[in-house]
């Protein structure tokens, strides 16, 4: 993700023309690049005097809008960034109105250079952005109203949306036609952390409304006059092809209106859904199933054993861990497992296309802005800004709409190209899940020695498991010495294992031809799981409390350990529970953030019940920096546990002769209703460097009920999800 993008003015008024009406603000954000700045008067004026602006417009009507540079797809980044603008602009938070940006250069990450959603990176990135754009139309507003009032500009202070003077008062509204006007200050100062209103205070979201009311436009929801739906008949191995296919049954089905080939498959294109599937299911195509016809998940698991027990390349080494485990007198030894797994939002992928004599227009929730515009340009022959993106709501994501490939975009616009006309492409659930992009399956082996007091002294750990970016455009830059830094994080720079003198994490990246990707808190979805089980063990093999002994290792880590602390605290650590029930422990960092969690498990012995794990409580403490929004925090860590949740005690993709064997829900189970715990959620008052929130909730959550069912049944599991033998099914 090291594009850059280098928008010139010209060009951004040009993408942000059809914004509406607005106050034109330019900053600077330090360490990011700077934004291009509109004058007085010039391109995209109209009748009212309003031109456009990147990030925000104040309407006569007192309204403020927000252009929000990302996707919203329920982590409440509308209302976070929203609060960050009306913290600075003193706006009447009853007025705020958010929007997607379009996909412009103006609203590229200003990490990454380009325009997504992901990495649990929107709030910290934007803290200073936003601000900026707020305390700047602020700053515009207060000059009107001290020339129209006739005093200093010291003399004005605002308030929800009104500039005051003495007796005088002048609504935002009426003052915007003449902050227009205005040359902008080229530094704006920004509030005193003590002087918040809204940062920092709980926060109802400004998408609920939108979505209770079925305002809300998600991707399935596009709909206009003529256009198709289609759907896509894929290879059923991943590699394979289509070698013939016969439409003519497929062409008798009423309401199918063309059956076009494109690179992915078999598009069958009709007046909508029903008609689409149908004539999808009539298609006769003979496949050519290409190189991974064999694939067997026993056979790939064994592979990847006995890759393991060869020399795989170091990822963090530190002394001489194999020479020092040689000579210890007392070793811990202990393999674990994860599953492929898919994303499976709520709303299956989708993607409207339409084509014209102007361009492309695209509506779709996606969380690659840019990408997607670069690679439809592509195949249409257009230059990138005759692409117009339009975002919508994303009914979940958890990172599939995200791929470097522009996989269902590309697809997308393959199709509307053939069919020459306006097509929605849908996927089905069934597409959704053997469709590819998953969370990679791993192997992974630790030996760990102990010293006499049952710390550990040494450390080798072997790691295999596909790296998610190997053949992406992002391999150059993000690969280094052959290390796929996603796939190693929460291992390799951990602190159980870092300050450990002798340490040698290893790491083995096979190519299967499964495509795979980052899936909801990415490699700590499964190595903090791993990591989190491992101290565990070392904690049982010293005959030490879990929580003691993670406070004795983590004397050097704060924020974990205040984390830790404040999640005992909280869950009662140490106290009575009910008969039959225990508790486990974890604690972890990722994006930033550092997050302890306690479960509180027991084992459900009614005949038949589809699960016998059950979780009762899940206590949560995190340490994200400043929480703009605590409730918006709060949400996030139980979707994250919820989300965890899932993949701990049911899902898993499993391969036969290169095919997928699950589709649906039924098969490819997440997290019901009736499993949900009583989730506690506690932050840590903390101005440290801000985390993320989105992803880091649902690492802990596996281990965490993993390390309960040992302390329940001395069992311990060290594969998801977690499944227990039969003997203590009825414990």
């Amino acid at each position: 993700m090291n594009a850059r993008l280098n928008p010139s003015r010209r060009n951004f008024l040009k993408a942000t023309a059809t914004l509406g009406a607005g106050l034109v603000v330019a900053f600077v954000v330090p360490g990011a690049k700077r934004f291009a700045q509109a004058a007085p008067g010039e391109a995209g004026a109209v009748a009212d005097g309003f031109v456009p602006n990147a990030f925000l417009r104040v309407a006569p009507d007192d309204t403020v809008t927000v252009l929000i540079a990302h996707s919203e797809m329920g982590q409440g980044v509308w209302t976070t960034l929203a609060m960050l603008v009306a913290e600075e602009l003193d706006a009447d938070w009853t007025k705020l109105r958010v929007e997607h940006a379009p996909a412009a250069p103006p609203y590229a990450h200003t990490a990454f250079g380009m325009q997504m959603t992901g990495g649990s990176t929107t709030t910290w990135s934007e803290f200073d952005r936003y601000r900026q754009a707020g305390a700047t139309a602020r700053a515009l507003l207060v000059a009107a109203a001290a020339s129209k009032f006739g005093v200093p500009v010291a003399q004005v202070r605002t308030d929800k949306g009104i500039a005051i003077a003495g007796d005088q008062r002048a609504r935002y509204g009426e003052l915007a036609a003449a902050a227009a006007l205005l040359t902008a200050p080229a530094k704006v100062a920004l509030k005193d952390p003590k002087d918040w209103k809204l940062i920092g205070h709980p926060t109802k979201r400004l998408d609920t409304p939108e979505k209770i009311t079925g305002r809300a436009q998600f991707g399935m929801d596009v709909q206009f006059d003529g256009l198709l739906t289609a759907l896509v008949a894929r290879a059923p191995v991943f590699g394979g092809s289509v070698k013939s296919f016969d439409a003519t049954a497929a062409k008798a089905v009423p309401g199918v209106r063309n059956v076009v080939q494109v690179p992915s498959g078999v598009a069958v294109v009709a007046d909508h859904y029903w008609a689409a599937k149908l004539g999808r299911d009539a298609l006769k195509i003979e496949w050519d199933l290409g190189p991974n016809a064999a694939l067997d998940t026993p056979a790939l698991r064994e592979q990847f054993r006995t890759l393991a027990l060869t020399d795989g390349t170091p990822a963090a080494q530190g002394g001489d861990a194999k020479a020092a485990l040689s000579k210890a007198a007392r070793t811990l030894e202990a393999e674990y497992h994860v599953p492929y797994l898919a994303h499976a939002p709520m709303e299956p992928l989708n993607c409207t296309v339409k084509v014209d004599g102007e361009g492309c227009d695209i509506w779709t929730g996606t969380q690659f802005q840019t990408l997607d515009q670069q690679v439809a340009a592509k195949i249409l022959g257009l230059a990138p800004e005759q692409v117009r993106i339009h975002t919508t709501f994303l009914g979940g994501a958890f990172g599939r709409r995200a791929t470097p490939s522009s996989d269902f975009v590309s697809e997308a616009v393959q199709v509307a190209k053939a069919a020459g006309a306006p097509v929605k492409t849908v996927w089905t659930r069934e597409d959704d899940i053997r469709g590819g992009y998953y969370r990679p399956m791993y192997l992974q082996q630790a030996r760990i020695a102990l010293d006499d007091a049952g710390k550990p002294i040494a450390w080798h750990h072997v790691l295999v498991g596909q790296s998610i970016l190997a053949g992406s455009p992002f391999e150059a830059a993000m690969v280094k010495n052959g290390i796929d830094a996603t796939s190693v994080e929460g291992v390799a720079d951990s602190p159980y294992i870092k300050d450990l003198t002798d340490h040698r994490i290893e790491l083995h990246s096979p190519r299967t031809g499964i495509p795979v990707l980052w899936w909801r808190s990415v490699g700590h979805s499964y190595n903090g799981f791993v990591m989190e089980s491992l101290v565990d063990e070392l904690a049982h093999a010293a005959k030490q409390d879990p929580v003691e002994y993670r406070r004795a290792l983590l004397q050097k880590h704060p924020r974990h350990l205040a984390a830790l602390n404040l999640v005992a605290d909280k869950a009662g650590w140490g106290s009575p529970l009910p008969q039959g029930q225990a508790r486990g422990v974890a604690v972890h960092e990722s994006f930033g953030s550092f997050i302890a969690q306690v479960a509180e498990v027991s084992i459900d012995r009614t005949p038949g019940t589809h699960h016998p794990i059950r979780v009762h409580r899940v206590v949560c403490a995190i340490d994200c920096g400043i929480a703009v929004n605590p409730e918006g925090v709060r949400a996030q860590m139980e979707s994250g546990i919820a989300f965890g949740l899932g993949a701990a005690l049911h899902s898993a993709l499993t391969f036969k002769e290169g095919r997928v064997q699950e589709s649906n829900f039924h098969d490819y189970v997440v997290l019901r209703m009736d499993e949900m715990p009583k989730i506690e959620v506690h932050i840590v008052p903390s101005t440290e460097k801000m985390g993320g929130a989105g992803e880091p909730g649902t690492p802990p959550i596996a281990p965490a009920v993993a390390n309960a069912l040992f302390a329940l049944t001395g069992q311990r599991l060290r594969e998801l999800p977690l499944r227990l033998p039969a003997e203590n099914a009825n414990v």
